[in-house]
């Protein structure tokens, strides 16, 4: 009988890729994959650290693997597992924790499936961790998370991200073309770039510090390979997002009008205290260069609150910034202090009651910026990408813009691009559409 594994991903993109990679090494060497939920006999956990509700959240889903297979091997993988492994071995039914360069040699690990009676720890000194492994994920075959890049080398104050993945590096450009190829040969209609800093792509490239390529090499060079219908880029420094790239994206045959770019604070004495590498001027810049190419586009933006030293005034510094600036979106993260990191040391606590209340604010913020620019996206054409899910009757989907809509039940519209209309806002704030007569086919 083949031995069955589940796997559980906390956290952002680039896990949800390395877990993938992962699964198919571990199918590879003759394991089933099942769903989390099922019974297994190895359940593997790929950790988070950047909040400290990931965190919290491990023990629970170590529980509810126990409560389906109490027997099951269970492992623990990810950033978490790199920063405190002593502390997930110590938790009760964890038998085996894997670091930053152990994990992609799981099967290395897991000969027997023999519980143990404390959790077995294999995890390195981050700075071993100065080789790449190239991953990608595809989830509901609809869109795939290409990873092209691993590390960081910025030293923002209140990130373990360094601690946990160590120096910046990148994957081959020829490496990253295969993987999209492959990615493009399984009727997967759009890619979605991640990684820690991709911004910083071709650093370490080929194993030393210089840059081989650049990020917009890496661009220019993805929208040639055939097959993919649209790619787009996730979080991106707004030091690193050049004018160049931004340019290229609004005239590029895959590339969507869709950016994701950090700002973390509208205050610059913030951002002082936070090591970013830019200030405000430079965000409005970028913000104003990507609306002047394409007025459509699509802005996500991070924000934390409650950060130390940050006062009421620079709080609301933030916010009449934000409010000012031409973004369609807001990731508003509470600040929680993290062991290692500057930040945990600092004065000025913010209280947790007050961080809560800004955090309040900023994401009623994002609901009215959200719907402001759905408003000003209605009566035009689109493209969307439909999902394969039936959502209480309905089918939702994508514009390239980022428009979330919503269309009454047709499985056949599954994994397709439609021309469609944007018509109104529903109730749920999602878009209605009219599908137009011009369909892109799937093909």
């Amino acid at each position: 009988m083949k031995k069955k594994v589940a796997f559980y991903t906390l956290g952002c993109k680039l896990n949800f890729s390395e877990t993938s990679t992962i699964a198919r090494n571990l199918t590879d060497e003759g394991f089933v994959r099942v769903d989390f939920s099922e019974y297994a006999d190895m359940y593997v956990i790929n950790t988070c650290s950047v909040t400290d509700n990931a965190d919290k959240r491990f023990k629970t889903i170590v529980k509810q693997a126990q409560k389906v297979n109490p027997d099951a091997f269970v492992a623990a993988i990810g950033c978490y597992a790199q920063l405190k492994p002593e502390d997930l071995a110590a938790v009760d039914g964890v038998d085996l924790v894997l670091g930053a360069t152990e994990k992609f040699n799981i099967a290395d690990y897991v000969n027997d499936l023999s519980k143990n009676d404390y959790g077995e720890v294999h995890s390195c000194e981050i700075e071993e961790a100065d080789f790449y492994v190239g991953s990608y994920a595809i989830g509901d075959r609809t869109r795939a998370f290409l990873k092209v890049q691993d590390g960081c080398d910025y030293k923002c104050t209140y990130c373990t991200i360094p601690l946990a993945r160590g120096i910046s590096r990148s994957d081959s450009l020829q490496n990253v073309l295969k993987n999209a190829k492959e990615i493009s040969e399984q009727d997967i209609k759009e890619i979605v770039l991640t990684g820690v800093n991709i911004g910083d792509y071709g650093k370490g490239e080929f194993g030393n510090k210089k840059h081989d390529h650049t990020f917009l090499d890496l661009v220019k060079a993805l929208d040639t390979v055939e097959g993919i219908h649209r790619l787009r880029i996730s979080s991106i420094e707004p030091n690193l997002l050049k004018n160049e790239t931004i340019e290229f994206v609004a005239d590029s045959n895959s590339f969507v009008p869709h950016f994701h770019i950090p700002l973390q604070s509208g205050s610059d004495e913030i951002l002082k205290l936070m090591r970013r590498r830019y200030l405000t001027d430079l965000y409005v810049n970028r913000v104003n260069k990507i609306k002047e190419v394409m007025p459509h586009a699509c802005i996500g933006v991070d924000v934390i609150v409650g950060f130390p030293g940050e006062t009421e005034e620079h709080f609301l510094t933030t916010y009449n910034f934000l409010n000012e600036l031409d973004i369609s979106y807001l990731h508003v993260f509470t600040y929680s202090e993290r062991d290692n990191t500057l930040a945990a040391e600092m004065e000025g606590v913010v209280p947790k009651k007050v961080r809560s209340k800004r955090s309040k604010m900023l994401r009623g913020l994002s609901v009215k910026k959200r719907r402001a620019f759905y408003e000003g996206q209605l009566g035009t054409t689109r493209t969307v990408l439909f999902e394969s899910e039936n959502k209480e009757g309905y089918i939702h989907g994508f514009t390239e813009n980022y428009v979330k809509v919503k269309f009454p039940w047709d499985p056949s519209l599954s994994n397709t691009l439609q021309e469609v209309k944007l018509t109104e806002i529903a109730e749920d704030g999602l878009v209605r559409c009219t599908i137009l007569e011009s369909v892109r086919a799937s093909v």
